[in-house]
């Protein structure tokens, strides 16, 4: 196997608002905020590469679709499709992905799926790929909260109910990618968010997506004003957390600008700590 980190399009969003319940005084030395009080933040993808010669895309980042006032208005950068970019960097075009995983349906993870604005009518992406997204989050994808509703892109839903592509993941189900990829589900972001558990011999390697989008929010109190059930998220990522501390470990970040891969161990009083690790050694 072989596990490739993969750049896609920067962003920026109001820290305040990835902060949440944090005081600016707080997670300013975090995230070092701009004059419009915007934090950066990546939107990475993972692809694994397995024995079998499988092309594995977890998330595809927010892409370049949007029109210049959208793409200002949440900071995007450059305009040019950079997943895409990254991708053919590492010596594969988007014709070698076999299946892609989305963690949820929220624009900055999914709206890599669509070709740059510039580059023709919104189309889908990654020809050949099965595309796997939960059935709850699809549900919630469709038929959005009006709080949600303009983290959706409607596009993109009916390009993959048209793909014949889609392939919807219900909890506990097992899915053609097992044993090597399974999924666990939290709710606490947005109903049926899809984490990507991917076997290892070093351990389990997890990808979190916003459950925990970058380092600081390992402090387990620490959530995000765009989740929609705070306090569940909470449990759910002193439960994650608790259980890869437990048994060696990791998880990868699509939003850290500097930190891609943490090692999890248990700390005092409850916390955990973290230790970096190099995605390419990890198989």
């Amino acid at each position: 196997m072989k596990l490739i980190s993969i750049e896609g399009n920067l962003q920026q969003l109001d820290g305040g608002a990835m902060y949440g319940n944090a005081p600016r005084e707080m997670w300013k030395n975090w995230s070092r905020p701009d004059e419009k009080n915007r934090i950066p933040l990546a939107c990475r993808a993972l692809l694994l590469q397995t024995d079998d010669g499988r092309n594995i895309l977890f998330e595809t980042g927010v892409g370049a679709f949007f029109d210049d006032k959208l793409r200002d208005r949440y900071g995007v950068s450059p305009k040019n499709h950079i997943l895409l970019d990254s991708l053919r960097d590492a010596g594969f075009t988007q014709e070698d992905i076999h299946a892609v995983v989305l963690s949820h349906l929220h624009f900055d993870h999914a709206g890599g799926m669509l070709p740059a604005i510039d580059d023709g009518p919104p189309r889908l992406l990654f020809p050949r790929a099965k595309v796997y997204v939960g059935q709850d989050q699809w549900k919630r994808a469709c038929e959005p909260h009006l709080r949600d509703k303009a983290s959706y892109i409607p596009v993109l839903n009916d390009l993959l109910r048209n793909s014949g592509r889609l392939v919807l993941v219900e909890e506990n189900a097992t899915t053609d990618l097992a044993p090597l990829i399974t999924f666990r589900f939290s709710n606490g972001h947005t109903p049926g968010l899809m984490m990507a558990n991917i076997r290892l011999e070093s351990g389990v390697l997890v990808f979190v997506a916003d459950l925990i989008p970058a380092l600081p929010w390992i402090n387990i109190a620490i959530t995000m004003g765009y989740d929609r059930f705070p306090e569940l998220l909470i449990e759910e990522k002193q439960a994650l957390l608790t259980d890869l501390a437990a048994n060696k470990g990791k998880i990868f970040f699509t939003h850290d600008p500097q930190t891609i891969c943490v090692a999890i161990c248990a700390g005092e009083k409850g916390r955990f700590e973290t230790s970096p690790q190099e995605i390419a050694e990890l198989t």
